[in-house]
């Protein structure tokens, strides 16, 4: 109605809202807490691994040094894992382990016997025609058979020296810190993701699963409330 007298400002309609639209804004409330926190916890987790990596330079802002964990501590990672490498993974105990394995001298007596009677037929009989006519059947066996007691008499020593010389220029800690050191960030980077896709991959999940339990855990108490 206008006011008394016809003047003044003509009144705003009124704006009625029913009980139904007033439930659906508030399950559309409800509704959009869980999906909200749990895209913000899937997010979360998603940046905090990439700056694991990037920036891969450092880069200043505000007075503040700012980089990627594994570009900027890579040679202290190298370091560690060439310790971790030399006395957990593989050390010098290790490969004189399968030097003295019996099973690897037999295979390496094998090898001797083979390479013996190779030169024995194949070069020593080419020398001369006359070695060619002798070294025939049992003759040959038994030049062959000399010739590998012979070499397997000093194997073991030379086998020894070889373990020696191994242990004395084989580093295998600075081997392994020089090869990570050596990667790129670039490198690094695709080394350890396609090493940790899967773990990544869960961790990314586990921060939209705790967003959402969350935001349900919110919802449901501004429904009680």
């Amino acid at each position: 109605f206008p006011p008394p007298g016809g003047g003044g400002s003509t009144p705003l309609p009124l704006v009625f809202v029913s009980k139904q639209d007033k439930m659906d804004t508030e399950s559309i409330k409800y509704l959009l807490s869980p999906l909200i926190c749990a895209f913000i916890g899937w997010m979360t987790n998603y940046l905090a691994i990439r700056m694991l990596f990037h920036p891969r330079q450092p880069v200043n802002i505000l007075g503040w040094k700012w980089q990627g964990l594994f570009p900027k501590r890579q040679a202290e990672l190298a370091l560690r894992l060439g310790q971790l490498v030399e006395s957990e993974l593989l050390n010098h105990q290790d490969i004189r382990r399968v030097i003295d394995d019996p099973d690897f001298q037999a295979r390496l007596r094998s090898m001797v016997d083979g390479a013996v009677h190779r030169f024995v037929q194949g070069k020593l009989t080419s020398l001369h025609p006359l070695l060619n006519t002798l070294l025939r059947g049992t003759v040959a066996d038994r030049a062959r058979a000399m010739i590998v007691d012979e070499v397997e008499r000093f194997l073991p020593e030379l086998v020894e020296q070889a373990a020696s010389d191994l242990e004395s220029k084989i580093h295998i800690q600075r081997i392994v810190q020089e090869k990570i050191e050596g990667f790129s960030p670039e490198r690094l980077e695709s080394l350890l993701f396609s090493m940790l896709k899967k773990e990544f991959w869960f961790i990314e999940i586990c921060g939209g699963f705790l967003g959402l339990v969350v935001g349900s855990m919110q919802a449901v108490l501004f429904a009680v409330w």
